[in-house]
């Protein structure tokens, strides 16, 4: 794995800090690799802008923050609009395939590769719309194998309020099982 760069972007009450915090728990203390987080958002509880930055390595991380975004996972227009540009030539974007509508961009690098779910129309379907965060969580873990399946549903388990453990998992499930159902099929487009 080397080191990775990863952003997921959204708007709060997607849940957008709670994915990053179980991908990097997985890798961290599930996995065995290093990994850092921080975070971003406005100051309304929901609606306003928000994001998490993650790196993960297999060897110390020496400095927290994002220097070259390799992943961003965006979840709303907005945030494809202010990070999409960001990341790397070659880079991987996903998203939220009917909440973001995404353009070939003047500004950004050549080269991305674009992969979208509805996972919030997945979500629905397992009667609670909260969940598609750990969709795209699923999603994300069949697109890029950046931290074990078994660590995902470890941390899930460890990081989701009680009583919800069982959704949150069938979520994981759902997105992971999309993710490989498209990853041999669906090439990357390229924006």
């Amino acid at each position: 794995m080397a080191t990775t760069e990863l952003r997921i972007a959204g708007f709060g009450g997607q849940g957008v800090i709670l994915a990053g915090i179980v991908i990097g728990k997985a890798a961290a203390i599930y996995d065995g690799k290093h990994a850092t987080l921080t975070q971003s958002f406005g100051p309304e509880a929901r609606g306003s802008a928000c994001s998490a930055q993650l790196v993960l390595s297999d060897q110390p991380i020496l400095y927290p923050y994002l220097t070259a975004l390799d992943i961003l996972v965006a979840m709303s227009q907005d945030a494809y609009h202010r990070f999409g540009s960001e990341l790397q030539p070659g880079g991987l974007l996903l998203v939220e395939a009917e909440l973001v509508t995404c353009h070939p961009r003047p500004d950004g690098p050549p080269g991305i590769r674009l992969h979208g779910i509805p996972a919030t129309r997945l979500a629905e379907e397992l009667g609670r719309r909260a969940v598609s965060n750990i969709v795209m969580v699923g999603f994300l873990t069949a697109m890029t194998g950046l931290v074990s399946v078994e660590a995902i549903k470890q941390a899930i388990a460890d990081s989701v309020p009680r009583g919800t453990e069982a959704v949150n998992l069938a979520a994981f499930e759902k997105g992971l099982e999309y993710g490989l159902a498209h990853l041999p099929t669906q090439p990357a487009l390229q924006v």
